[in-house]
């Protein structure tokens, strides 16, 4: 199927785009008071990892499979299901704290359903979009979705927790509810196209799951991006998590100084979103990606050596950081939409987010022992270092730089549309 040319794709956009804005302000808002839930009935730190990595398995065990299931299904039905679902957990969950019958062991659970709700209709949705808008507004809507979340960054704590404080947990958690009501609604009465499948064509669940694995293996340039983009997620995704000990202990500042570090952190990904969207990126979007590298690495290896006596400053520049994520992650966001073929963006967007994730994990064991052994500067040093490594890496490999001019339709040739099935058992 091939994309949208008229106006009348934003229309049609926007309408689905803004139930899942109304989504998102619930399920940010749920998280928060998760959270918040756990934090004043254990006050245990393992407690809070553990919620964490309830919400992280999904993305990093299942995405493959997800992906797989995306693209055999009707991606419209899928996004609907997943809504549901996620609402129905949240009214358990409401219903528990109504009764005063929750355990920590239930809001673990809930968590983990959630999430894999979440990453059902993530994969659906972004496998979707390319369908719904035309590739020369990818990047703009890509930009749009940044500046989206950098939004609820800024609101959503504040809000969750004045909500907390004038209302019970349960009605809190309804609200979530009304929000996914509001996503759905849009979803019964707007058509999702599907992208062309072989009527023909009879494969099994795993040989199609092989077929995505082999798409990412046999694309020389889709390989090495998501091989920098593992690299980058390593030394990056910690840099958050640190934040508290280099305004403190490097600056020399205190709460209020986090605050406006998270804050301007905030604003910059809201007005690189809005700047993307607005301007669209260069012509090739991988030349728009490599150049939010290249600025995002700087600012953070300016972070690493900037003088403790100039901690605004030092705001500043994460801010600048937040102006550049959005341009890296959404111009490259939008290169994969618009090079991967629509029957496989689920289990190839389902990869990417795997690959991402299973980095943050090993990053966060490892910036510790090296922040205490060397010093909290060495870490935003290497991460400015290594990302600037791989955007000008980036800019000097051929087969990325000419991802965008190889036409999703000849796919590589290692790619298989038809197995065996002795090898589909072999799997």
């Amino acid at each position: 199927m091939q994309n949208p040319s008229s106006s009348a794709w934003l229309g049609r956009f926007l309408s689905i785009w803004l139930g899942q804005v109304f989504s998102l302000v619930g399920s940010q808002l749920v998280q928060f008071a998760i959270i918040w839930n756990l934090t004043l009935r254990t006050g245990s730190a393992t407690t809070l990892a553990f919620a964490t990595l309830m919400a992280m398995l999904p993305a990093v065990l299942l995405s493959p499979f997800i992906g797989t299931w995306v693209d055999r299904m009707n991606r419209q039905v899928i996004m609907l299901v997943a809504d549901a679902c996620s609402m129905l957990v949240t009214i358990g969950l409401a219903l528990l704290f109504w009764r005063e019958a929750d355990a920590v062991w239930h809001i673990y659970l809930a968590l983990l359903l959630r999430s894999i709700c979440e990453r059902f209709h993530a994969t659906a949705m972004g496998a979707s979009t390319v369908l719904l808008v035309p590739k020369t507004h990818l990047a703009r809507v890509q930009g749009l979705n940044q500046a989206l979340h950098g939004g609820m960054n800024i609101i959503a704590a504040p809000l969750g927790a004045w909500l907390i404080a004038k209302f019970p947990l349960q009605v809190v958690l309804s609200i979530d509810v009304v929000t996914a009501i509001l996503a759905i609604l849009p979803l019964l009465f707007v058509r999702i196209p599907q992208p062309q499948r072989d009527a023909d064509r009879n494969v099994t669940f795993w040989q199609d799951m092989r077929e995505g694995f082999a798409y990412v293996i046999g694309w020389r340039g889709l390989l090495i991006s998501l091989i920098m983009v593992s690299m980058i997620n390593l030394v990056m995704t910690p840099i958050g998590s640190l934040l508290p000990l280099l305004v403190t202990k490097i600056f020399g500042g205190g709460a209020s100084e986090l605050g406006w570090m998270e804050a301007a952190l905030s604003i910059g990904i809201i007005l690189g979103g809005i700047l993307l969207s607005v301007w669209g990126g260069f012509k090739r979007r991988i030349v728009t990606a490599l150049f939010g590298l290249v600025l995002l690495g700087s600012f953070t290896l300016l972070m690493g050596i900037m003088p403790s006596s100039l901690i605004w400053a030092a705001i500043a520049m994460n801010g600048l950081v937040g102006l550049s994520l959005p341009i890296v992650n959404g111009s490259f966001g939008a290169m994969i939409q618009g090079v991967i073929a629509p029957e496989l963006q689920g289990r190839v967007f389902s990869l990417v987010a795997s690959f991402a994730t299973a980095m943050a994990p090993l990053g966060l064991l490892l910036a510790g022992p090296i922040a205490d052994s060397f010093g909290l500067r060495v870490w935003y040093i290497l991460g400015g270092v290594v990302t600037i490594a791989m955007g000008v890496l980036g800019f000097g490999l051929r087969s990325v730089m000419t991802m965008e001019s190889q036409s999703h339709e000849a796919e590589p040739p290692i790619v298989e549309t038809s197995l065996s099935q002795a090898q589909a058992e072999a799997l």
